[in-house]
Parts: structure tokens; C-alpha cells; sequence
């Protein structure tokens, strides 16, 4: 026996149910739920729709489908901080090496212009920490809005577009500046420094310009099924 059509919509309206808001997420429940419940039915022909689907639901334990999106955003976040990582790479290998160097070089110059007045540093700082936070609603804002177009959200997409662990990265550069001082320090710190405040700068371009550029072609790859799907 095989599910029907009618069935298989039963399956994503009892996915969103219990909690799985990700479409992704759903067709890959829905595609497990359907073949365990077809194999089900040739041990038991006389099973019904809905006691094959409290049976193998059963076997996701106490916290039902909790456990397998957990795991799946954990998964996709690891790949979206790789995306981020392989990004960064390109500007520490030719050509782009070339103009982060010379970035650097001229915040590091700045920099030991401007040792009695750290101030003007720490306010460049939290003017790129404030940029990313604005940055980031205007993408969860656009991303809310197609998804409400579509009526269809996607896990890779919803990091992408809203929230992502690699957000900790500006953690460190706010503690470096916030300790800051009005001191003369040694130009190796001076570097340290005006490499953290590139890098801090490069990554926030990533996350909020070029990744979001590129999103489509990420989820493609991801998702076989996206391109149908949209």
C-alpha cells in the first residue's frame, strides 16, 4: 500500500503540529513518516492511517520531533560558519590579500595617530557593532516578508537571514575595545589591533552583503527540492 496524496498532506499538517516550522525539516519527516508507515502496512495491512503514525511517532520519544530539528540546526550552522569562514579566506589569499593589507596598514597608521584619543577608535568600533545589528533586522525583515509571499520557511535560509553562532565573533573586538585606554602601546599591539578591527569589519560584510547575495545558489545546493518548491 501506498500513501496518498491527501495522506501525505496529513503528515506536513501533523509535522507543523508538532512544532516543525521549517519546510526542509518537514519533507524529510514527512518522506521518513511515509516509508515507516508503508512498511507498517505490508506487516499489517489492517493497521489504519492514523495508528501507523501514533506508532512511529511513538518512537521519537518524550520530546517528539525536538531532538531532530535541534540536531538540523546544529548541522546547518556549522555549514553556514563554514560558508562564513571560506568567504574570509578569499581576502587572506591573492588578489584580495592585497587590498586587506593595505587596510590593515592604514587603520594600524591611524591608530598611532590617534594614541591619546582611543575614544575615536571605540566609537568606529560600536559604529560597525551597531551597522551589524541594523543590518541584521533589515535582513530578518525581508526574509519574514518572502516567506509570508511563499508561505514556506527553510532552516539554511533562516540563519542565513536572520541569526547565526558566528554573530559571537564581534563579542571579542567589543571586549578589546572597551578595555582601551588613552596609552602609548607597542605597535605590535597596535597591529593586533588594527587586524581585529579589518577582520571584525570583513566578517560583518560577509554576513550582511556577500552570503545573502549568494543565498539562493546555497540553498540549491542545499536543497535539492528548493527551486520546485519556490
Amino acid at each position: 500500500m501506498k500513501l496518498s496524496a491527501e495522506q501525505i498532506e496529513k503528515l506536513y499538517q501533523f509535522t507543523r503540529q508538532h512544532y516543525v516550522e521549517y519546510y526542509d525539516l518537514q519533507t524529510e519527516l514527512v518522506d521518513h513518516l511515509a516509508n515507516a508507515i508503508e512498511e507498517q502496512w505490508q506487516q499489517n495491512p489492517k493497521l489504519s492511517f492514523e495508528e501507523a503514525l501514533q506508532i512511529e511517532f511513538k518512537k521519537f520519544g518524550v520530546f517528539g520531533f525536538m531532538d531532530v530539528v535541534e540536531q538540523r540546526q546544529s548541522t546547518l550552522n556549522k555549514k553556514y560558519n563554514k560558508l562564513v569562514l571560506n568567504e574570509l579566506k578569499t581576502f587572506f589569499s591573492v588578489p584580495k590579500i592585497i587590498g586587506t593589507v593595505a587596510a590593515i596598514g592604514i587603520v594600524f597608521y591611524l591608530m598611532k595617530q590617534l594614541q591619546g584619543e582611543f575614544w575615536a577608535v571605540q566609537c568606529l568600533f560600536f559604529g560597525l557593532i551597531i551597522s551589524y545589528i541594523i543590518g541584521m533586522v533589515i535582513l530578518m525583515r525581508r526574509n519574514k516578508k518572502r516567506n509570508k509571499q511563499n508561505g514556506k520557511k527553510w532552516l539554511l535560509k533562516e540563519i542565513i537571514f536572520g541569526y547565526s553562532s558566528s554573530a559571537g565573533l564581534i563579542n571579542l573586538p567589543i571586549q578589546f575595545a572597551l578595555h582601551l585606554k588613552g596609552e602609548n602601546y607597542h605597535d605590535a599591539f597596535l597591529l593586533l589591533f588594527s587586524f581585529l578591527l579589518i577582520l571584525l569589519g570583513l566578517t560583518e560584510y560577509i554576513m550582511l552583503v556577500l552570503i545573502p547575495s549568494k543565498a539562493e545558489d546555497f540553498l540549491k545546493e542545499t536543497y535539492p527540492e528548493y527551486k520546485i518548491a519556490n
